[in-house]
């Protein structure tokens, strides 16, 4: 909280960013993460890896959320991403010999290299014509892992050198993971947005004109929003490969992952963090739940997206939010005027 005063005539004007809501997200938050950090110790391996699974929905979805929700920028080719840096993973640590550990975020650079060239080529294109080349995108990297002989082609990869670790060991590194994982999307996202960045970003997301008109350098934070979205992703696609201890270009390029995103957003509600946690608790009960049913599930998930779209835009926790005006994750800026004491 920051007061200032605009004149000697003019009240005092406080700057309010954090609400009492948000004080107590915050601290859950940052429990969470611990209790996700400790997970070995209260948790079964069952659990644990749903709860792994349930944080590379969060991630990903978070990465989709940035991409659409504030720069603009619809994708369907996010696990492009995803599967180059599980590739990176495996080669890394099965062909290498470097520590699997190490090697997630050694592999890192994989996906945050293809991103350059990537935007490059498709920034010039706009709305669903940027959605069609990222779907490109993905299905050229999925082809392209497909006939590559040191990434045994279609037939995959197993990582082997994870049975010299004991399985409490491998939960313990995933767990780590889990928490660093939700921490560095989550917290990081949470963190760009209340930055002065994250105030330019909200203005282009706006009005993308009238934020390059007063400054904001519109083509470079996009393409920053872009790369960081690109190495998040890339996060939880190796985490998620390691876990499944195996790879191939079906699972590692899924647009599955893409369509998880959309419906967690757009049910969540989009351009919120609040929304992003919702959507992917909904997403992930449901899945347990109903996956069963198969072709007919997802076709109900379907309806409820455009449902959501054509008379609730803002999702879930935009209804709530607009209703009772609770800010879990507060990244606005309030102003309060204090007048001036008398003497």
């Amino acid at each position: 909280m920051t007061t200032v005063a605009l004149s000697p005539a003019l009240p005092r004007v406080t700057v309010r960013r954090q609400t009492p809501g948000g004080r107590v997200a915050m601290v859950l938050f940052l429990l969470a993460v611990v209790a996700l950090a400790a997970m070995p110790w209260w948790a079964k391996t069952g659990t644990i890896r749903m709860v792994l699974e349930l944080c590379c929905y969060i991630a990903v979805a978070q990465m989709w959320n940035m991409l659409a929700g504030y720069a603009g920028l619809v994708s369907v080719g996010q696990q492009a991403f995803m599967g180059a840096a599980g590739y990176a993973l495996f080669v890394l640590a099965q062909t290498f010999g470097v520590n699997p550990f190490l090697a997630i975020f050694i592999a890192l650079l994989v996906p945050a290299f293809l991103a350059v060239p990537c935007y490059m080529l498709l920034h010039r294109l706009d709305g669903p014509y940027f959605a069609i080349g990222t779907w490109v995108v993905a299905e050229v990297f999925r082809l392209v892992a497909s006939n590559m002989g040191f990434l045994n082609a279609g037939a995959g990869m197993s990582l082997n050198v994870m049975k010299e670790y004991s399985l409490f060991e491998r939960n313990v590194a995933m767990s780590l993971l889990c928490a660093l994982l939700i921490l560095l999307t989550i917290g990081g996202s949470y963190w760009f947005l209340r930055s002065r960045y994250g105030l330019a970003l909200i203005a282009m997301r706006d009005n993308p004109v009238a934020a390059a008109s007063q400054g904001v350098n519109v083509r470079r934070l996009r393409f920053m929003i872009y790369v960081a979205a690109a190495v998040g992703c890339g996060l939880a696609g190796a985490v998620y490969a390691m876990a499944q201890l195996r790879i191939n270009p079906p699972s590692a390029f899924d647009p599955m992952w893409a369509n998880v995103a959309i419906f967690i957003v757009m049910v969540g509600g989009i351009a919120s963090i609040e929304g992003v946690l919702i959507g992917s608790l909904i997403y992930f009960i449901a899945d347990r739940w109903f996956g069963q049913y198969g072709a007919s599930y997802f076709v109900v998930l379907g309806v409820m997206t455009v449902f959501v779209a054509l008379y609730a835009r803002g999702g879930i926790w935009g209804a709530v939010s607009k209703r009772w005006d609770v800010h879990w994750f507060p990244i606005r800026r309030h102003l309060v005027y204090t007048p001036e004491e008398k003497p």
